[in-house]
């Protein structure tokens, strides 16, 4: 299934806006930032400043200056006003952020190297997941892309990596901006055994990047034979925490009156025959 056909027209939504929020004139400077400093009138005052706890640079001429919580542009007009104030009579100062790291780019769950990324410019998601080492051998078919804005919003994004690494589709290969969240999620493996009136009764081993559940199990088996009772006995280990077996009604969970049983590795289910 191709998780972003759902997603496609809200992605290019939160896209668009997060362009918007985190373009040069948006985006704050804060601690371990590194920004560069550009002065037409002389290139001398030119260069690149690592922004301080405090949120302070070292500027030639001007000494300690604040520029945390500014943007790029407050910046400029404040470099501005003090060169013009004490050494030139007009300064043409252009300020840009070299790398985000006060915001940095986090990348979590199945990558060789999850943390975060003091990423320099601007990222796309191919160019994330590479930073963090590439994708682990259980990865998932699914990534995700928490989004979350300066006001607290967030919005999440789901890519079919799929359809991005093997097919090359590229419109998946979404901007990365400072503060997202990418979430890998590890494959799971759980072998479990459905026996009794089942199309094909056996060994399951079910992989998934999701939860395993009784419906997708039963569904692995081919489905219910006509004779299948509809309250299934689901057994587990003796080391399994909680109740020791589960008796559920399939026709109730399969019409989302109650909810899908999660298994757990080793767990047996029994569907007996009906009598009725």
């Amino acid at each position: 299934m191709k998780k972003i056909a759902v997603y496609f027209p809200l992605l290019l939504l939160i896209c668009a806006a997060a362009g918007r929020a985190q373009g040069k004139e948006a985006y704050r400077i804060g601690p371990r930032d590194l920004i560069q400093v550009k002065v037409d009138e002389d290139t001398r005052l030119n260069g690149s400043s690592r922004v301080a706890e405090d949120g302070t640079i070292n500027f030639t001429l001007l000494g300690d200056v604040q520029v945390g919580g500014k943007t790029t542009a407050e910046v400029s007009a404040v470099l501005k006003r003090l060169l013009e104030e004490k050494y030139m009579q007009r300064a043409t100062v252009d300020v840009a952020v070299l790398e985000f790291r006060s915001r940095p780019i986090a990348v979590i769950g199945a990558v060789k190297a999850p943390g975060n990324l003091g990423f320099s410019g601007r990222w796309t998601l191919l160019e994330a997941l590479t930073a963090a080492g590439g994708l682990g051998e259980n990865h998932g078919n699914v990534a995700y892309i928490l989004r979350r804005a300066d006001n607290g919003l967030s919005d999440q994004v789901t890519i079919d990596l799929d359809d991005l690494l093997l097919r090359g589709d590229p419109k998946l290969n979404i901007p990365i901006y400072a503060n997202d969240l990418i979430n890998v999620p590890a494959t799971i493996e759980v072998t479990v055994y459905c026996l009794g009136q089942v199309s094909r009764p056996g060994a399951l081993l079910l992989k998934s990047s999701e939860r395993i559940s009784l419906l997708s199990a039963i569904a692995h088996a081919g489905g219910l034979t006509d004779r299948a009772s509809k309250k299934i006995l689901i057994k587990r280990s003796p080391g399994a925490s909680g109740p020791r077996e589960l008796t559920v009604d399939f026709n109730r969970i399969l019409a989302g009156k109650e909810p899908d049983v999660e298994l757990r590795q080793g767990d047996v289910i029994v569907v007996k025959e009906s009598f009725f």
